[in-house]
């Protein structure tokens, strides 16, 4: 039997102890590399640095498993998988996460997380985003548990093409698991003028969680205790207006 390879990336950084947490458990199923990014990126979505040099460092983390390689990067999370996969050549799986705090419903355009498991769907390999709800002490075993075991059924059985999975973890003990739809939850922009001590204006960018309770979603999931598997696509296009589009701009 071949050995698996596997790929972990985040957006909150090297450092951060969901990575940690997740790297261990999946070195149990083949040989493990993380990039990550040297700073904490969370927010910036799918960029991608292309006007300046990467830097690509090798790096010791403490508690890691002594079998998994570890490197940051000077870029973003989506510079990671890209890095990644250069340096190691394709992987069977690319895992993102564990993340700190979870991603859900149209959160995934400003997500990190998710963005270097859309990168590794782009690049044809399956690949997983994982988030854990805030909690004031993070524990990550159930999460880095359940990450091992889906993550072993995807080596084995693959995804669909254009396929990634958003996977979401409720604090304390789950209470199973859901499959379920991409709900509305989102921040809604909030921003706060301020002064800095020379009376000069800044603006700090926040947001408020708004978004419906539907059954099915993400969010109710997690809101109940469930952890959340979401299937979501690539493919953006909205066939079922394309009729409708082509009959009034005449084509």
């Amino acid at each position: 039997m071949n050995q698996k390879n596997i790929l972990i990336a985040n957006d909150d950084g090297i450092y951060s102890h969901g990575l940690r947490a997740l790297a261990n458990a999946l070195s149990e199923l083949g040989k493990v590399s993380v990039v990550a990014p040297e700073f904490e990126q969370s927010g910036v979505g799918h960029g991608i640095t292309v006007r300046r040099p990467l830097r690509f460092k090798p790096t010791k983390l403490e508690g890691l498993d002594a079998r998994v390689q570890a490197f940051r990067v000077d870029g973003t999370p989506t510079d990671c998988v890209v890095m990644g996969v250069h340096r190691f050549g394709k992987p069977d799986l690319v895992v993102s996460g564990i993340n700190y705090g979870p991603n859900l419903g149209y959160d995934l355009t400003h997500s990190g997380t998710f963005a270097c498991a859309i990168e590794g769907t782009h690049m044809g390999i399956p690949s997983i985003a994982f988030s854990q709800s805030f909690a004031d002490q993070m524990d990550y075993s159930h999460s880095a548990a359940f990450a091992r075991s889906l993550a072993a059924q995807i080596l084995e059985r693959g995804l669909p093409s254009k396929t990634v999975l958003n996977v979401n973890v409720p604090t304390g003990i789950p209470k199973g698991v859901r499959v379920t739809v991409q709900g509305t939850h989102h921040y809604e922009e909030n921003i706060s003028e301020r002064f800095d001590p020379e009376g000069k204006t800044y603006y700090w960018v926040g947001g408020i969680p708004t978004g419906d309770s539907e059954a099915d979603s993400d969010y109710t999931a997690l809101e109940q205790g469930f952890i959340s598997v979401t299937p979501l696509k690539l493919d953006f296009t909205h066939r079922e207006y394309l009729e409708t589009l082509r009959g009034f701009l005449g084509t």
